[in-house]
This record gives structure tokens, C-alpha cells and sequence, in this order.
């Protein structure tokens, strides 16, 4: 199963997830795609830690911020891990974007990104365990003035559009409620 939970900055989404992984599994793994670059976002890391910590769900972190596609398959054949009392958690798909846009920014960051998005969705589709993806919306807010940005945003889009499509749930966290989209989706 794959679930796509997304929603604005500080809007409960990680909360959430990881909370939903409780209630799906009994372990679980956690994939931290984000480098810690300063003391502000080591604070920030600090916290999710603690938070996982001080919950009754077994964690196992993993920190992987460019090789994602990489690390669900290597979990493919590890009946541990695709087992159905586990459950992988990847926080965030938006901060892994940015990795791979800052790592190919002078070459062909287009043609690069969606390469390396075809390749998550290809593990992704036939997953045999859970996997819930954590996202922004980053789209909702104005157009950014530099062209990476917009770059940025419009990739960021485009991505979340992708994974929610091979999803089999996507939730909206909105200040802190979780509103599942995907059964409520308008069909033709």
C-alpha cells in the first residue's frame, strides 16, 4: 500500500503519518531525506527524533537524502521489512526534490529529476509492504520571482501529482486534521 500525505508548513503532516504508521504496523522504518545544514534544522531533526522516541512505535531511522528510489528497492527482498506489522515512512518527498534540484542545477535539472521520480514511482507501484510519503503543497502560495523556484514549484507539482496517482490514499493534513482525498476524488 502507498500513501501520499501532504499538506502546508507546520500543518501536522509528519504528526500524522507517523501516528497512521502506528496504527497500520507494530515497527517501522523511517527515511530522513533532509541534510542537516545548520542549528536551526538540527533543533528541528531533534524534535521529529524525540517525538519517535517517546512513542510506543519502534523506529528505525535511515538517512538517505538523494538515493530514495535506492533504498525501497534494497528493502524489496527483506521480508523484515515488507512484512505487514511494518511500515516504511519517508519524511519528506519535497526536501528530497530539493536535494536532487541543488545536485543538478547546472546540467539538465528537468530531464534529471523526473528520471529519478520515474524511478520511485517504478518501486513504488509494486512495493509489496506499506509505504506512506510525506509532501508539501508548495504550490498554493505565489509564483516565486527567480526561475529555480518556479522550477522548483512547478517540479514539486508535478511530483505530487505523479505519486498521488499510483497512491492508494492521499491525505490533506490541514492545521492538524487529516482529510483522506483519494474516495472522495471527483471521477468522469
Amino acid at each position: 500500500m502507498v500513501v501520499l500525505i501532504t499538506g502546508g508548513a507546520r500543518s501536522g503532516k509528519s504528526t500524522f503519518a507517523e501516528k497512521y504508521a502506528a496504527h497500520l504496523g507494530t515497527a517501522g522504518i523511517y527515511i530522513a531525506t533532509s541534510p542537516v545544514f545548520d542549528e536551526e534544522l538540527r533543533e528541528r531533526v531533534n524534535h521529529h527524533q524525540l517525538r519517535r522516541e517517546q512513542s510506543s512505535f519502534a523506529w528505525k531511522t535511515v538517512e538517505e537524502p538523494h538515493l530514495l528510489a535506492d533504498v525501497l528497492q534494497s528493502f524489496k527482498s527483506r521480508a523484515d521489512v515488507v512484512a505487514k506489522e511494518s511500515v516504511i515512512l519517508v519524511d519528506c518527498l519535497i526536501l528530497w526534490l530539493s536535494n536532487l534540484l541543488l545536485q543538478a542545477e547546472k546540467d539538465n535539472p528537468m530531464e534529471h529529476i523526473m528520471g529519478k521520480l520515474a524511478e520511485l514511482l517504478a518501486v513504488l507501484e509494486d512495493y509489496p509492504g506499506t509505504v506512506l510519503l510525506v509532501t508539501n503543497e508548495v504550490g498554493d502560495g505565489i509564483v516565486p520571482e527567480y526561475p529555480l523556484g518556479r522550477l522548483f514549484r512547478d517540479l514539486a507539482g508535478l511530483m505530487n501529482q505523479h505519486v498521488a496517482s499510483i497512491s492508494d490514499q492521499v491525505f490533506l493534513v490541514t492545521a492538524g486534521i487529516p482529510v483522506e482525498l483519494k474516495s472522495r476524488a471527483f471521477r468522469f
